[in-house]
């Protein structure tokens, strides 16, 4: 008989992160543990944990409301039957533990040469809000580190600033030898968006996330369709759950790229679904991590690797906190690795 825990945890920053929502010391989440009473010895482990202000689940009965689905699922319900659409982390979190346990409990949840250590994920490197002389310091520090794709956050400075302090960026890094993402989080206004984008389009931009608030849908399209800079959905995917709503969203908006975060959209499987969706109507997708521990990275980089291990998705936030679980992944000279030499067995938060 399957038997699902979860086990509370603060994730501590190594030193404060500013983000669109504000400025992050530390990330509640929720461990959850599965068993079978058939193989007591073997203990899948999965992560949740909504992200405040952002996740469809970011509600003040969080807990309350995981802990009756685990109730229900110790209960014999089945698992088919419980409606996760609500709490997309949890899905997620449950959709790990699950895979975890019927692989043997052993972190290793696809078999493809990152999970076995062989080859590493090439990932973008992130750059956290900042002053524009500390955005140019993160910068010439993760092209120094090796990585080759740079993802800045933008809409928090003066367009301006942020303007010339890329044009410093592409002025000493030309395109052919650095990718450069962008993320506005939904920072501008329409018009502004119009705007900016053709001031920034000389700079050889591959893509920027969220230019407006989601559920702007005609105003995006229009974004979309006009834009010399190709544009990415994050946030506006949020609220489409089913089918026929994320494929009513695709049709209206016509993105030239979508950013897919399994603890944001629901798990794997939900993912998987998106990515149907955008292959039929020429889109491209890209992988990105959210903040999770290395027990939900170490999943989203192996599901990344047995997917799409060539291209350079968003791989590498592990590294962010003090306090991180015992699943090895490591991020070197722009990659992420599975450096893991023993399969920990012991609880993840074990210091």
């Amino acid at each position: 008989m399957l038997n699902v825990s979860l086990h509370p945890y603060s994730l501590q920053f190594r030193k404060p992160a500013g983000t669109s929502r504000g400025v992050l010391t530390e990330r509640a989440i929720w461990f959850v543990r599965a068993v079978d009473s058939e193989r007591p010895d073997v203990v899948g482990w999965g992560e949740c944990g909504p992200m405040p202000g952002l996740s469809r689940d970011d509600r003040p009965d969080f807990a309350a409301a995981i802990a009756q689905f685990v109730a229900a699922a110790n209960a014999g319900a089945p698992l088919e039957s419980l409606a996760l659409d609500a709490l997309p982390s949890f899905a997620f979190g449950l959709e790990i533990a699950l895979r975890d346990l019927a692989m043997g409990g052993r972190r290793l949840l696809w078999d493809t040469p990152f999970a076995r250590g062989e080859a590493g994920l090439a990932t973008h490197g992130l750059i956290w809000m900042d002053t524009a002389d500390g955005l140019l310091r993160q910068i010439e520090a993760k092209i120094a580190a090796g990585f080759r794709v740079i993802k800045m956050k933008v809409g928090a400075l003066p367009f301006a600033d942020e303007l010339a302090l890329l044009r410093t960026v592409r002025q000493a890094y030309p395109a052919s030898q650095i990718e450069l993402r962008l993320d506005a989080n939904g920072a501008w206004s329409p018009v502004e968006a119009a705007v900016y984008l053709d001031r920034l389009a000389p700079l050889e931009i591959a893509f920027l996330e969220q230019p407006i608030a989601a559920g702007q849908w005609e105003a995006l399209a229009a974004l979309c369709r006009h834009s010399p800079i190709p544009l990415a959905l994050d946030e506006e995917l949020l609220a489409a759950v089913s089918d026929d709503e994320r494929a009513a969203l695709l049709e209206t908006i016509r993105p030239q790229h979508l950013i897919l975060k399994p603890m944001l959209l629901g798990g794997f499987a939900a993912c998987e679904q998106w990515i149907a969706l955008a292959e039929a109507r020429g889109i491209q997708w890209w992988v990105n991590s959210l903040l999770e521990s290395n027990i939900g990275l170490n999943a989203i980089c192996q599901w990344t690797s047995a997917i799409d291990p060539h291209r350079i998705h968003g791989l590498g936030t592990g590294t962010l906190f003090l306090n991180n679980v015992r699943v090895g992944i490591e991020v070197s000279e722009g990659e992420v690795w599975r450096r893991e030499r023993e399969i920990p067995t012991m609880t993840p938060w074990a210091p």
